[in-house]
């Protein structure tokens, strides 16, 4: 029996509104979405090209699920988001020419051409890069959030990670501390049913992720990753909650990771009918069904904003292609923070 609540899906624009977007938001979710999924359809084919160094990871099917955590956040808030969470960083504000040269390790990337083609994220709009080994961002966050609470900050971290990664022993105690000192700190497990190819029912017992919350001192939600205005309703919920004191969240957020694991992989062992019965979810058609049905959107709003994507992705494209390659004398820059580079320096 599952402990976790259930959200509800979201049933109008008036509730919307209560949780605070109005139609131009909404419109800017929309936007956000497509041009998610564009950059990662543009990397696959730069990937093709050659002109992404080793190998490449999207988050198809995962756009409303990353798009609706980020809009939720406030400006002053910090969130390590993985390689499923490119919504992320597009909501966030990155702009999708950087990307592009982050893949094709360019000096004009977040990473100045550094680390892997998706490990990458700007600090200064309250993004930490992510490493390889999942979940080791998670106690990253929780760092963060005690940062908050020592320096009496309304402040909130967020932590994303994998079904798969919930069995690592960083996910334990990641959730064990934060809920010990009820920090400020949201936890956000991106459930798309496989870790590699591992399935759910080989991965853990419980029924949902979000039961395991209970035992660790605080709320658990499961919520319909294809729904981009529930997850934001759950995540802003999540987040006000964290700021004034109530201590963290772990929001589950299903769906169905839509291509495999990376470009190297063909996914064979997913079952063909389960990609067609959430292919009929796709995130983005959903929302854009619910903007015409509530939003009154018209195919000129519509076609509008597509034609904008486009025009952002070609011109992102051109500009990331001109992009210097990085001196290789420069290598050793910008690898590690001097006392200088801090903010607030750890010894004042």
């Amino acid at each position: 029996m599952a402990i976790a609540r259930e959200a509800e899906p979201v049933s109008s624009l008036r509730e919307i509104r209560e949780a605070g977007l109005d139609r131009e938001d909404l419109f800017g979710i929309y936007r956000s979405m497509l041009l998610t999924r564009g950059v990662e359809e543009r990397g696959h084919i730069l990937y093709r090209q050659g002109k992404i160094p080793g190998s490449f990871y999207t988050g198809r099917g995962n756009e409303a699920g990353s798009v609706g955590v980020a809009t939720a956040m406030g400006p002053d808030d910090v969130g390590c988001p993985l390689h499923r969470d490119m919504g992320v960083h597009i909501t966030r504000g990155v702009e999708p020419w950087r990307i592009f040269a982050q893949y094709m390790g360019r000096e004009d990337g977040p990473t100045r051409g550094r680390d892997g083609n998706v490990h990458m994220a700007d600090s200064q709009l309250g993004l930490l890069a992510m490493v390889s080994h999942l979940p080791a961002m998670l106690p990253v966050a929780v760092g963060c959030a005690l940062a908050f609470r020592i320096r009496e900050e309304k402040r909130v971290a967020l932590g994303w990670f994998g079904e798969g990664a919930s069995a690592r022993g960083d996910t334990h105690e990641g959730m064990n501390f934060a809920g010990v000192r009820r920090l400020p700190v949201v936890f956000i497990c991106d459930n798309n049913q496989w870790a590699y190819s591992t399935p759910t029912h080989l991965e853990y017992g419980c029924e949902t992720l979000a039961d395991r919350a209970q035992a660790y001192g605080f709320e658990g939600v499961v919520v319909d990753g294809t729904d981009v205005l529930a997850v934001y309703r759950e995540a802003r919920r999540a987040i006000e909650k964290a700021r004034e004191g109530g201590g963290p969240t772990l929001i589950e957020s299903m769906t169905l990771r839509m291509e495999g694991h990376a470009v190297h992989d063909d996914a064979f062992y997913v079952p063909k009918e389960l990609f067609e019965e959430w292919a009929k979810r796709d995130p983005i058609e959903r929302f854009r069904t619910w903007l015409r049905a509530n939003a009154e959107m018209t195919d000129e709003e519509e076609d509008e904003i597509g034609a904008g994507v486009k025009r952002t992705l070609n011109q992102s494209m051109e500009k990331a292609d001109a992009s210097p390659l990085p001196d290789p004398s420069t290598v050793t820059e910008r690898v590690y923070a001097s006392v200088e580079d801090l903010d607030t320096p750890h010894h004042k």
